[in-house]
């Protein structure tokens, strides 16, 4: 039977921060990852397959994305080798430092998390966009600040995205894979510049994006940790010497279990409360969990407004995902905090047709359907149809008001630990207003046209790819599921470390965040 000093489950940017610190303790250290080990070739954005992750069939179904429809809220996360690295759109930015003075355990604020937000900063070396690679939305954003009479507001974000200072749009045929220059990092990985392709949510075919994969995780296993992709962990018992983690290994389709005397529960807000929920309230192996499990979740106020420019392009599917922002946090817009990024898109439609204008099959294909004209077949890198398209993307500091809980699928009123949530979108009702406000403003003193989606106009539905919260923070048992250091209330030797922690919404991409929480925690681990 195997035993480990630590069992990690999940690789994401809690997970494999802590994989990696206590395996260079000298802790022997196994990760159990639910989502595949994704080589480039087989990213959606070559492929154009493997898409969708299914909770209820990952034997079957064990794609890049987890997607969850909650009613009136529904939450995007990654799946494999890496966690959400694979898919976030590369900020890597801190929390501002007023988010901690409310709602926080006492000793973690901006101050005390300076030096982990360097750490993380060292691995994943992030970078601003150079400025002769500005993309028209970076120069729309900068413009509309301006012209709203808030310049000083605008600023590039830092990406964890490895640039070429000599890539250039002019230069021919500028998104091409051999523009980009290749290299072995220091974790003994290769990777290459970012060629503006626009595919950092569905896979970086030149591994530019400095995800987990290529650093923390290599790392990790340099101190000799183990990583086994495709385990969906199911359990985690008490054992007289620390835990029973039940699995099933999706590539062979079979259980199995191992034992450790740490576990770090570090699947994201949604895995890591879900998993918990079900060791409380189906399994009853885990039943002194706190009754805050599954509380104070957050959507951290993320909001996409779109907006079109009839005589401008844009070319939101060019260019990294996000290059800069505008930030309202200090609450005078409409008295709210709100912090306004650039959107990209990933040419979904563009990556199929010049993956099937790439063979002979496929050019006869699009000859017989009549989609492609023989004189465009040789350069469809050059199509762009969401070319006068301007996502804007807000995020803001929400009520922390969503509740995740085990209930009843009305498909299969038998089953009952199928996970859901409350969530009332009327206490940041006011928010999301003022978000899609100052969007509108942007878009009209630019001479764009504004559209709210009708998913939030009319059905008041909304998306995030930000999960925070679910076993959040607190001194007690009474007022959190962990404590400072991620150490589960009632249960020694076990721990939480990714978004689920997190006890407020950050009104800022969180990862980096979670990242320098899960440095510190490292660091409290007991033997």
């Amino acid at each position: 039977m195997d035993r480990f000093d630590v069992v990690v489950i999940g690789s994401g940017f809690g997970g494999a921060v802590m994989a990696c610190r206590l395996a260079m303790q000298g802790r022997r250290v196994l990760v159990l990852e639910r989502g595949k080990r994704w080589k480039p070739d087989e990213y959606p954005s070559v492929s154009n397959r493997n898409w969708l992750w299914r909770e209820s069939n990952p034997d079957k179904h064990h794609g890049w994305i987890d997607f969850r429809a909650f009613g009136d809220m529904s939450v995007a996360a990654g799946c494999g080798v890496g966690g959400g690295s694979l898919i976030y759109a590369n900020v890597s930015i801190d929390a501002r430092p007023e988010v901690f003075a409310r709602g926080w355990p006492e000793g973690i604020n901006a101050t005390t998390l300076r030096p982990y937000y360097d750490r993380v900063a060292a691995m994943l070396k992030p970078a601003h966009l150079p400025e002769r690679q500005w993309t028209p939305r970076t120069l729309l954003m900068k413009e509309a600040a301006e012209r709203l009479g808030e310049g000083q507001r605008f600023r590039t974000v830092p990406q964890a995205i490895t640039f070429d200072p000599e890539w250039t749009y002019d230069q021919p045929d500028p998104f091409a894979p051999e523009r980009s220059k290749t290299w072995v990092n220091e974790f003994g990985q290769r990777q290459g510049t970012c060629n503006h392709c626009g595919n950092c949510d569905i896979g970086c075919p030149v591994q530019a994006k400095n995800t987990l994969d290529l650093n923390y995780i290599p790392l990790a296993e340099r101190h000799g940790a183990q990583v086994r992709a495709l385990h969906h962990v199911r359990n985690i018992a008490p054992e007289a010497d620390g835990y029973r983690v039940l699995f099933r290994d999706l590539a062979r389709g079979v259980d199995g279990h191992v034992l450790a005397r740490n576990v770090v529960v570090a699947a994201g807000s949604i895995g890591s409360t879900e998993l918990l929920l079900k060791c409380r309230d189906r399994d009853r192996t885990l039943p002194a969990l706190s009754p805050l499990l599954g509380k104070r979740w957050s959507a951290n106020g993320d909001f996409l407004t779109p907006a079109i420019y009839p005589s401008r392009a844009l070319s939101p599917t060019q260019g990294p995902t996000i290059s800069s922002c505008i930030d309202f946090l200090d609450g005078s817009y409409q008295g709210r905090p709100v912090f306004i990024e650039d959107g990209g898109l990933p040419d979904l439609v563009g990556n199929l047709l010049e993956k099937m204008a790439s063979t002979w099959l496929g050019r006869w294909q699009l000859r017989r359907l009549g989609l492609v004209p023989d004189s465009l077949l040789f350069s469809l890198r050059r199509r762009d149809p969401l070319v006068n398209l301007m996502p804007w993307f807000g995020q803001s500091r929400d009520e922390s008001n969503g509740e995740l809980y085990l209930g009843r699928p009305w498909y299969a009123p038998w089953r009952r630990d199928v996970l859901k949530m409350r969530w009332d979108y009327r206490p940041n009702e006011a928010v999301m207003e003022a978000i899609s406000d100052l969007h509108k403003d942007l878009s009209v003193a630019t001479g764009g046209v504004p559209v709210t989606p009708p998913t939030w106009s009319v059905l008041r539905n909304l998306v995030t790819p930000h999960p925070l919260g679910g076993c959040v923070m607190g001194a007690t048992a009474t007022e959190g599921v962990v404590d400072h250091a991620g150490a589960v209330f009632g249960y020694p030797g076990l721990y939480v470390a990714d978004g689920a922690i997190v006890p407020t919404s950050l009104g800022t991409n969180p990862s980096k965040t979670i990242a320098a929480l899960a440095e510190r925690a490292a660091e409290l681990v007991r033997a």
